[in-house]
């Protein structure tokens, strides 16, 4: 799984996921703290990755009619980083199952 994990989640996230194997990094990673949601959008689509935020601004751009960007919309109120990776932990399979059957929208409760 290829991602970019918005601000609003910990570069802790991040880098557990990468520890798991797979291919993500946080937009502090690539300069883009300060970026728009739709400039983090755009370079994700340009890096085929899936955006990893808790912002629903990213839900409404992946529902443009035509767009194609892939988003992992985490549903969660503020938590300890700690239970974040737990549910992810969880769920990670299941996830990664899911976009690459070809999912463009999920949403991590």
């Amino acid at each position: 799984m290829r991602a970019i994990v918005d601000n609003q989640l910990p570069v802790a996230l991040a880098r557990w996921l990468s520890a798991c194997g797979h291919d993500v990094i946080h937009v502090l990673d690539l300069g883009l703290e300060r970026a728009s949601d739709i400039e983090i959008w755009n370079q994700a689509a340009r890096d085929d990755r899936i955006v990893v935020s808790k912002d629903e601004d990213f839900f409404h751009l992946a529902n443009r009619p035509g767009d194609t960007g892939r988003l992992l919309w985490v549903r969660v109120g503020n938590c300890r980083r700690e239970a974040l990776v737990d549910l992810f932990a969880r769920h990670l399979g299941a996830i990664a199952a899911a976009f690459d059957a070809g999912q463009r929208i999920l949403e991590l409760r």
